[in-house]
């Protein structure tokens, strides 16, 4: 393999993703990795150096004390466990080693070497990929967003043919979406692709559906469902691709972190899935998927293209989805993200889109009293999705793309702009 790795065991910790980035900036790569994993199962890691334990308050996971195997100290790899400083009151601060100690046990302790870049990453996810697929077929869950579509990449890279992709139009995809994804894969990465209409199918199933929740596992159980069914008409498939990238996981819950949202491609899979699982970026997260994406060739504009998460515009859509909010978000969506272009803040914001709530407001229109949904716009910017600040537009730019909204998009009346970061807010309002 050609990168080092430093294994993180979560022992309870709330900063495991920030020590992991931490040893990435060090030129060391790092993943994380649940405080009961088996001595047999870390061992089959590739080039494993050493191991930090990572701790919360007293190493409590659910109020229950947690350790790790013993057979893990018998692996004779170096250990570091990261010591939280206790107040005088007794309390403990979740802070990290610092940078001089974390030097010194990944350099001097384990012998690392500071090989964790890009080319590295994908070499081995190549090396990786090719072993777990043999000779087996590969179905990819291809949205066309970032995340899928650098998966896309490099297992074309990795298993050429053996790859086929599939693009679901479930009815909840931006204006245009669906025939850009097409064109794309088919036209410039001359991928093997099959497109499945399922508009009626998905907006079916979700007929009255208002939890959030709820929406996501019926699309991602859903998405699956398709899969198996395409997956039938071929011949061999064994294996899932997937896009799933670090926060999706964390979000999705762990055994030391509560869930935020279940992401279709992690909570929302149902239990009797039948494939296994290729997942090469689920340890990364977006702005090293992006890096990714460039050093695999992709095209700029497919890299930098704006996030749009799997159930797509039907957690924007908020609470039980009718068509007349679901086109209306489509619709706005299309006039902010063209009038951002215009103003070249979609190089600057690194997420802006529009949600429809599903209650209404009254108004005035034609001089008579009217009673509309509204459209609430939100533009943030991020490195890793963990954290967001909110953008602040130029107040003509907003101006301009309300009174559009209002002129343009039926069934609307009010336009509003979302002020909250992340968190106590999240990226997505549901």
């Amino acid at each position: 393999m050609k990168q080092d790795l430093i294994v993180i065991l979560d022992l309870g910790s709330t900063r495991n993703t920030v020590l992991a980035r931490a040893i990435r900036d060090l030129g060391v790569y790092s993943e994380i990795h649940p405080h009961d994993i088996t001595a047999q199962e870390l061992k089959a890691l590739p080039n494993v150096k050493g191991v930090i334990l990572n701790g919360g308050e007293n190493r409590m996971v659910e109020g229950q004390a947690v350790e790790i195997s013993r057979d893990l100290y018998e692996l004779g790899l170096p250990m570091i466990s990261v010591d939280y400083p206790q107040s005088q009151c007794g309390v403990r601060y979740d802070t990290l080693p610092d940078r001089e100690t974390l030097e010194k046990f990944l350099f001097q302790e384990c012998g690392a070497e500071a090989n964790w870049n890009m080319k590295n990453f994908i070499e081995d996810q190549i090396e990786l990929i090719r072993r777990q697929v043999g000779e087996r077929k590969v179905l990819l869950a291809l949205s066309g967003g970032v995340d899928s579509s650098v998966v896309a990449a490099m297992l074309i890279r990795a298993v050429g043919s053996q790859l086929t992709c599939v693009h679901v139009n479930h009815g909840l995809m931006r204006k245009n979406e669906s025939e850009s994804v097409v064109k794309v894969f088919r036209d410039q990465l001359h991928a093997n692709l099959i497109y499945v209409d399922a508009v009626e199918r998905f907006l079916g199933k979700l007929e009255g559906v208002a939890d959030p929740e709820q929406k996501r596992k019926i699309i991602g159980g859903e998405f699956i469902r398709v899969f198996e069914e395409e997956a039938r008409k071929l011949e061999g498939i064994e294996l899932l691709g997937q896009g799933t990238i670090y926060p999706d996981i964390i979000e999705s819950g762990t055994k030391t972190a509560k869930m935020v949202k279940s992401h279709h491609n992690v909570g929302g899979l149902p239990e009797d899935l039948k494939f296994e699982l290729v997942e090469p970026l689920k340890q990364l997260f977006k702005d090293e998927v992006r890096a990714c994406g460039v050093e695999l060739g992709l095209p700029h504009d497919m890299v930098y293209r704006q996030p749009f998460p799997g159930p797509g515009l039907g957690v924007r859509c908020l609470g039980a989805i009718t068509r007349d909010r679901l086109e209306a978000v489509r619709e706005a969506d299309a006039i902010l993200r063209e009038e951002f272009a215009k103003a070249g803040l979609d190089k600057k914001v690194w997420q802006y889109f529009t949600v429809v709530p599903d209650f209404k407001s009254v108004g005035m229109k034609n001089n008579a009293r009217v009673f509309e949904y509204m459209v609430i716009i939100r533009a943030i910017n991020t490195v890793d999705a963990m954290t967001a600040s909110v953008e602040k537009v130029d107040w003509e730019v907003l101006e301009r793309i309300t009174n559009r909204i209002l002129a343009e998009v039926a069934n609307v009346n009010r336009v509003c702009y979302d002020m909250s970061p992340k968190p106590p807010a999240t990226i997505e309002f549901e």
